[in-house]
């Protein structure tokens, strides 16, 4: 019986889960963007997510060193640590949380597994920051109003058009007689 076991096995033993986990992090950290099964992405949200986490405290230089050991000790990978900490760090630091997205999509064709993407969501140029930049480019669409105002004012707006053309048309007249 597994009451109480909130922990995902994935089909696997301790050390084969812990490693499969320990792979897919540093992935999913060099490359912010992986795809696997969707289960996989579920376990590997609740064992990233903390350690990115840690990589925002840094109190004293002791506490930056202490970090830096344990997230070590989760990813055994000296590359994908020192990426954590310089290049996602910064960009997650003003988050509460949530640094990972998940994506479905769709099954796969040979066995019909639940397909996901799981990404850090500040390295997406498509959700990020990049709608603000394109929405602050154009300029605001404006409201729906009623049909009668739309009619008074386009009323409104021909008149000086039509009496621009007259206008127009006299000048040309008197250049013609001329």
């Amino acid at each position: 019986m597994r009451h109480g076991d909130k922990n995902n096995n994935l089909s696997r033993t301790a050390s084969h889960r812990k490693a499969l986990l320990m792979n897919l992090g540093c992935q999913l950290i060099t490359y912010k963007r992986i795809t696997t099964t969707l289960a996989k992405a579920k376990a590997l949200r609740t064992y990233i997510e903390p350690l990115i986490t840690k990589t925002k405290n840094t109190a004293t230089k002791e506490l930056i060193m202490h970090n830096h050991r344990i997230v070590f000790s989760y990813l055994n990978d000296k590359a994908a640590v020192k990426e954590l900490f310089t290049v996602v760090a910064p960009k997650v630091l003003g988050r509460p949380g949530g640094y990972t997205r998940i994506i479905k999509l769709g099954k796969r064709t040979g066995d019909a597994a639940e397909i996901a993407m799981i990404e850090l969501v500040d390295f997406n140029e498509i959700y990020g920051k990049g709608i603000a930049k394109v929405a602050e480019a154009e300029p605001a669409k404006k409201t729906r109003r009623s049909a009668g105002k739309k009619k008074a004012d386009e009323a409104v707006a021909e008149a000086p058009v039509a009496e621009a053309k007259a206008d127009d048309a006299a000048g040309t007249e008197e250049k013609s007689e001329a």
